[in-house]
């Protein structure tokens, strides 16, 4: 009588869970087809800059002001002449405000003073082109100015993209397209797919070198290269069908 007793409790207990296995199926399939699915997607060009930037001065050091602005003054009709010789235009150069400061000697102990040492004078100059290359060559070979017994200082060039406006949009909708493939795929699995977009949520774009990795929170603007890799991210929300 016992072992029947116990043997119907197996049974019961069998059918108990068999019908809490249809019901707990039933729940998570209709969960699933009321719920969406978040992906995240992302597309990235390689881009090719159409204008170049780049800053230097001519820069002395002299007893007096009038002394260091008249060297000055005679070096700078060379520098001009030495960029028109490499192609640029007047149109392309900028010639800025000159910026100077005393520097000021100081006691054996180490204490400054107020008599002058000399006087240091810079004389900004900015090029600017659509011709990168340009930029580039210039970059590097006007230092040859030395060799004029002209010092210059040079700061690193500047590379920039026109059409990232146009560029970012088409991005934007790439990386949508690459989510709803992502979704697709890990839906297959469970006999769903991605239905209509509840929402696009646009990321940080990032524009750097060709072969960097980089990303950040506030994004990258790299403009130390010539080529550029441009990297949307975009988070979709679909419905799920």
């Amino acid at each position: 009588m016992f072992e029947k007793l116990e043997k119907m409790q197996l049974i019961w207990l069998a059918v108990i869970l068999a019908l809490g296995l249809v019901v707990a199926t039933k729940i998570a399939i209709d969960g699933l087809s009321k719920n969406g699915i978040s992906v995240t997607g992302s597309s990235y060009q390689l881009v090719q800059s159409d204008s170049g930037r780049i800053e230097f001065e001519i820069v002395t050091r002299k007893p007096d002001r009038a002394s260091a602005y008249k060297l000055i003054q005679s070096q700078l009709p060379i520098v001009i002449s030495y960029l028109g010789d490499n192609g640029f235009l007047t149109d392309d150069i900028e010639v800025k405000t000159n910026r100077g400061y005393y520097t000021y000697k100081y006691t054996p102990s180490g204490m400054s003073t107020n008599e002058v040492a000399y006087y240091n004078l810079s004389q900004p100059i900015v090029v600017k082109s659509n011709d990168v290359q340009k930029i580039k060559d210039i970059s590097v070979n006007i230092q040859s100015l030395i060799d004029k017994s002209i010092e210059i200082n040079v700061n690193q060039p500047e590379y920039f993209y026109s059409k990232l406006s146009d560029l970012k949009v088409k991005l934007l909708q790439d990386a949508t397209t690459d989510a709803k493939q992502r979704a697709s795929t890990m839906l297959k699995a469970a006999g769903n797919k991605p239905g209509k977009i509840e929402s696009v949520r646009m990321g940080i774009f990032q524009i750097t070198p060709p072969d960097s990795n980089d990303v950040s929170d506030m994004g990258i603007n790299d403009t130390s290269t010539i080529e550029k890799k441009v990297t949307a991210v975009a988070n979709v929300i679909f419905k799920i069908k």
